[in-house]
């Protein structure tokens, strides 16, 4: 088994979308709408938000095989720190039948590169129960001081 992973360009728009599609319709069981229409709009999402939304995408064999997203952003600055940068993880896949292989470590070891590369402040990832233990072991710790508002 060949594993590649990379960050991925416009040119790859298409291939995540693909992934997404089938991440939220065939796993998650989301309405089926259309399909033609929801690969134009994450295409064209994919390319306007490189700036914001750092695609990664993992080829195994050839074949687009998972992905995540590293979402940047800029926090205020404080006298000590003009640059504060941070980051969240997000929409992290890897196809059914290639999980528990290796491939999703390979894809988050990029993830955490990048992040560490770019200096964040502080990298955070929303998580289902079943894959905390798979973030553990990309080196994420249980964050005592998060809050969230539901509206």
């Amino acid at each position: 088994m060949r594993v590649t992973v990379r960050r991925a360009t416009t040119a790859d728009a298409l291939a995540l979308a693909e992934l997404r599609w089938r991440w939220r319709t065939e796993e998650r069981g989301e309405p089926d709408t259309d399909r033609d229409a929801f690969l134009a709009h994450f295409t064209a999402w994919a390319a306007d938000h490189l700036a914001t939304h750092l695609p990664f995408l993992v080829d195994v064999d050839g074949q687009p095989s998972g992905m995540a997203w590293l979402m940047l952003a800029v926090r205020v600055p404080t006298p000590a720190s003009a640059d504060r940068r941070i980051g969240d993880v997000q929409s992290v896949y890897v196809v059914p039948e290639l999980r528990n292989s290796g491939v999703g470590a390979a894809l988050m070891d990029a993830v955490v590169a990048e992040a560490l590369d770019r200096g964040l402040e502080h990298v955070t990832v929303h998580s289902s129960e079943r894959a905390v233990p798979f973030y553990q072991r990309s080196g994420f710790a249980d964050g005592q001081r998060w809050l969230e508002l539901r509206p």
